[in-house]
């Protein structure tokens, strides 16, 4: 199923059903940018530390700021993830008759109806982030972010033959990250924050309960699920700055990663009236009621290596490596307080019931590669650009989640920034994110090479889908000085 860019944590509670974000902008599930002046080097500048924004991307930066500064951003942002020729399957499955239950025959596998083709990203997303640096005194910075590390929402339509992997999802997370610096000596500063995250996620998974019934044709009497669910979760950040000389600078930052337990809801409808009210009895017999869920999921960490050259009065250079553990999302098991059975956990697992759906994507680790630029075309105006190239962890079609179709990426990004006097300023940036074209195999098969071979909550249909995605981003950032 899918899930909107939170950590990957609803892209898990979702998944009963398959989670996560289908339009994320950076690779995983990363929403891409925190700092409109970094945008606008395609997040190149971590080392340049120019302005409160450098609290996300190296905080020993904010050593280098004076006074008290302020940073408040705005991106716009207009994905587009559209899937085209999508096609799935019922599996052959066991099924039983309501009143007889203990005639039990085979439904043979058919092709699912609906959709196969459309977007399934909103036309605009507004992504605020603000932030705040004070210097105690010439050795001592405190600061404060407030910022979105994660946010997306894939909707499919509810006629999509990948309805029973992924319809809709939504997620929501905001960082709050108070932290300090400490200036070393002339040439070095170090700092340390801690960071409180708050996720919230939505999404919604169609289940074929008609498949649970001997004699009812696939497709005819579909329930769903909605679920909401919500966390906080707590880590901290690290950075250390080394500056060579008062034209180069060299710096490594750390994010830990981060665990959240999402607890929420999950509201099932089922077939209530008409010919089909006997089947959502059986699928509230077998456990499909509202319930609580629960899932744990833990965000990767990632550490960058970045540096700043000023190469002469006009011109400077900028460079960021950045290494984030995306292996992290190897199993995901979404926990249903009421468990449940599905046909093939009736046939084939002896009646057992499943109390969790298991997602098993695979992530491998990433490198993201950044290159940036700035050229001071006079006294207020700077002109800034970069290029990006971003690792996306999926391995293969096979494990690439129709909730995420994820893929490497390349960002091109121009901006600028313009000094009205020594207190006022404002930049502005504009990336487009090129991902490169994909396919992705999805299956219900919980982890299992076929359907039923793992005792897990789900309508066990198989399907696969092609993507075409990109983004544009604008961004405008105030900075005032005190």
């Amino acid at each position: 199923m899918n899930i909107k860019p939170i950590s990957l944590a609803i892209a898990v509670l979702g998944t009963g059903f398959t989670v996560l974000s289908g339009a994320s902008y950076a690779s995983g599930y990363h929403f891409g940018t925190q700092s409109v002046s970094a945008q606008a080097t395609a997040n190149a500048s971590a080392a340049e530390a120019n302005d409160a924004t450098t609290l996300f991307y190296n905080p020993a930066g904010m050593t280098r700021l004076k006074g008290t500064q302020f940073s408040g951003a705005l991106n716009l942002v207009a994905p587009s993830v559209k899937y085209s020729n999508a096609s799935g399957n019922y599996p052959n499955q066991p099924a039983r008759n309501p009143a007889n239950p203990s005639q039990v025959g085979i439904k043979p596998g058919t092709a699912i109806a609906g959709s196969t083709g459309g977007k399934i990203t909103d036309d605009l997303i507004v992504v605020p982030q603000m932030y705040l640096t004070h210097q105690i005194n010439d050795r001592i910075t405190a600061g404060l972010g407030i910022y979105v590390p994660f946010a997306s929402e894939t909707d499919y339509e509810r006629t999509s033959v990948l309805r029973y992997n992924v319809n809709q999802t939504s997620l929501t997370t905001i960082d709050i990250n108070p932290t300090i610096a400490f200036k070393l000596n002339d040439q070095h500063s170090v700092a340390v924050g801690l960071i409180a995250q708050r996720a919230e996620a939505e999404l919604r998974q169609y289940a074929n309960f008609a498949g649970a019934v001997l004699g009812i044709p696939h497709g005819v009497a579909d329930g769903y699920a909605e679920v909401e669910g919500d966390d906080w979760g707590f880590g901290f950040n690290l950075g250390w700055l080394w500056e060579i000389d008062q034209d180069t600078r060299i710096g490594l930052s750390y994010r830990s990663p981060i665990k959240h337990t999402l607890k929420g809801k999950a509201d099932w409808t089922t077939p209530s009236s008409g010919p089909f009210a006997a089947v959502g009895a059986v699928a509230q017999a077998n456990g499909y009621i509202d319930s609580d869920v629960s899932v744990d999921i833990k965000t990767p960490e990632s550490l960058s290596l970045h540096g700043y050259k000023k190469i002469d009065p006009k011109w400077a250079v900028m460079a960021d490596l950045t290494w984030t553990k995306h292996s992290r999302f190897d199993k995901v098991d979404i926990q249903y307080a009421v468990p449940k059975n599905a046909p093939f956990s009736q046939a084939v697992h002896g009646g057992v019931r499943a109390p969790a759906t298991t997602l098993n994507p695979k992530w491998d680790d990433t490198w993201k590669l950044a290159i940036g630029a700035s050229y001071q075309y006079s006294d207020p105006l700077q002109l800034r650009f970069g290029v990006a190239y971003d690792k996306s962890p999926v391995p293969s079609e096979d494990f690439r989640m129709s909730t995420m179709p994820d893929n490497d990426r390349i960002w091109f990004s121009v901006g600028g920034r313009y000094d009205f006097d020594k207190k006022n300023s404002l930049n502005v940036a504009y990336s487009y994110v090129h991902i490169k074209d994909s396919k992705a195999k999805v299956n219900g098969y919980c982890g299992g090479a076929t359907a039923g071979a793992v005792n897990c909550v789900s309508s066990y249909t198989t399907g696969q889908a092609e993507y075409k995605s990109h983004a544009h981003i604008l961004g405008v950032q105030y900075n005032y000085h005190f």
